[in-house]
């Protein structure tokens, strides 16, 4: 007889890797190791006791550097973050100003760092604006999608929508074009009232029971109220779709054709996952939601309405970038708004629920965006990348036992970790690389403090650990807060 587990779902993320160039140490932390070992030798045999003494500032600094922790990460592997930061400090690269200048050329997009290299192209034949990414050869276009509660739904309806989203991504895979999958869910408090306004418009005011308790149910309810907004990005890999490019006519076109394919394929694996499938994103609503990541204050409709109540033309990507930006160690400065990137460097490492993040995405009474990328990979690419870091565990074990290191259980779960990517592979599933950032967004310094506090006492209790992107605050604001499908593989 066989028992069915009609339970909910459950999920355990693998171990992120902790195997570096030699012993867990990564190839930088080793070499300064080296050097403190040869300062040390050097003294040691030119001076005796005397030059060990006299060397002992230096290779005491030195090893320092390679063992005592700041933030996570050891000082020495700070050193690569750190001399990037001052270079664009000095090359005045960490502020950004509007100029008056000439009309942009056609399909530039105003934004600065390195998203100013980014085109667009309005696609004809769907209407829907893609994204060119010329550096990294990916064309993207944005699905603007709605679901109901999935905390609501029963447990077999639970496991069907996450063994159809699992079936989205595996579709996908199998092309071997696809990119990147980039799911942004943003969130901005709302007071609630539009429902108040529409009360007002609608009711009839009488001293009943019912109307009594829907305007306390309208008084509460305004209290950590919030809009929430989700779109998928999908991202062509243009080097890897060249021959369906070139049958298709070349060129964007060529492009745009292979893309509305596999645009076609996420809709339908979508509606399968019963998800409510919105519009692609033209012009005028990716500007809307570009405007509105950059300037807080900015007007939530796709056309911006003038003080005397006429509309004018609706926005567009020439002119939805920032007004004036500034980058700072730890946050980032943007026209009506302050923001901070998270990054998410560990998932839960138990066994939790499809719905983990409930506690993060549904924070009150905070303007944030949680951006999840998934980069599907081929079988092959896969498979080969799997033994690669096979190798590498059992010759990182071995070194281990070669010096007397102690194996720790950290080590045996991530080798069981690959184990199971590999029989799923060989089952027939996909294999997708992950990766989680958060942008918090405030009024003020002061409360952007406060906010980032809250934000990673709930990435707590979700099971997840966060750290502040340092001196890539600006990058990491475009891959966390924009649907533009960027990347940090």
């Amino acid at each position: 007889m066989t028992t069915v587990n009609l339970g909910p779902p459950t999920v355990r993320f693998a171990r992120r890797s902790t195997r570096g160039f030699l012993l867990g140490f990564s190839a930088l932390r080793c070499g300064v190791i080296l050097i403190a070992a040869l300062t040390l030798l050097t003294g040691l045999l030119t001076g005796g006791g005397v030059g060990l003494i006299v060397t002992a500032p230096l290779w005491a600094g030195l090893l320092a550097t390679a063992f005592v922790p700041v933030r996570g990460r050891v000082v020495v592997e700070w050193l690569p973050t750190v001399m990037q930061w001052q270079l664009r400090r000095v090359t005045r690269q960490t502020t950004y100003r509007v100029r008056v200048s000439p009309p942009r050329p056609v399909g530039t997009m105003a934004l600065p760092g390195d998203a100013a290299s980014l085109r667009f192209y309005n696609d004809p034949t769907t209407g829907a604006c893609f994204i060119h990414d010329p550096h990294r050869q990916t064309l993207s276009a944005v699905l603007g999608v709605s679901h109901p509660a999935y905390v609501l739904l029963a447990p077999a309806s639970q496991r069907d929508r996450v063994s159809m989203w699992g079936r989205v991504l595996a579709s996908l895979a199998q092309t071997g074009t696809c990119a990147l999958i980039q799911v942004l869910e943003s969130t901005v408090p709302d007071p609630g009232t539009q429902f108040a306004h529409w009360y007002e418009e609608h009711a009839t005011h009488a001293e009943d029971w019912a109307n009594v308790e829907y305007q306390r149910l309208l008084t509460q309810s305004s209290f950590g109220s919030s809009t929430h907004r989700t779109t998928i990005t999908l991202s062509l890999d243009l080097k890897k779709a060249a021959g369906a490019i070139r049958s298709a006519g070349r060129g964007l076109r060529g492009a745009a054709k292979v893309l509305r394919i596999d645009m076609s394929v996420l809709e339908q694996g979508l509606r399968d996952a019963d998800l409510r499938v919105g519009e692609w994103l033209d012009e005028a609503l990716l500007a809307t939601l570009l405007r509105q990541a950059y300037d807080p204050n900015a007007p939530l409709g796709a056309q911006v309405t003038a003080s005397d109540g006429s509309e004018q033309a609706p926005a567009t990507l020439a002119t939805s970038g920032p007004v004036a930006l500034s980058e700072h160690w730890s946050y980032l400065r943007h026209d009506s708004g302050y923001s901070t990137v998270l990054w998410i460097s560990e998932w839960p490492r138990v066994e939790v629920a499809p719905h983990f993040l409930h506690a993060l995405i549904f924070a009150a009474d905070i303007r944030k965006s949680l951006s999840l990328l998934a980069r599907p990979l081929a079988t092959g690419d896969a498979l080969k990348s799997l033994r690669k870091e096979k190798t590498e565990a059992v010759t990182n074990a071995h070194h281990k036992a070669k010096v007397g290191q102690v194996q720790e259980l950290s080590d045996v779960q991530e080798f069981n970790d690959l184990l199971k990517r590999e029989q799923a592979l060989i089952n027939g599933h996909a294999d997708v690389e992950f990766s989680g950032f958060i942008t918090v967004t405030a009024s003020s310094e002061e409360g952007l403090t406060a906010a980032v506090a809250l934000i990673e006492r709930s990435a707590g209790q979700s099971g997840c650990e966060t750290r502040v992107l340092y001196g890539r605050q600006s990058q990491g604001f475009v891959v966390a807060a924009l649907p533009l499908g960027r990347s940090v593989f």
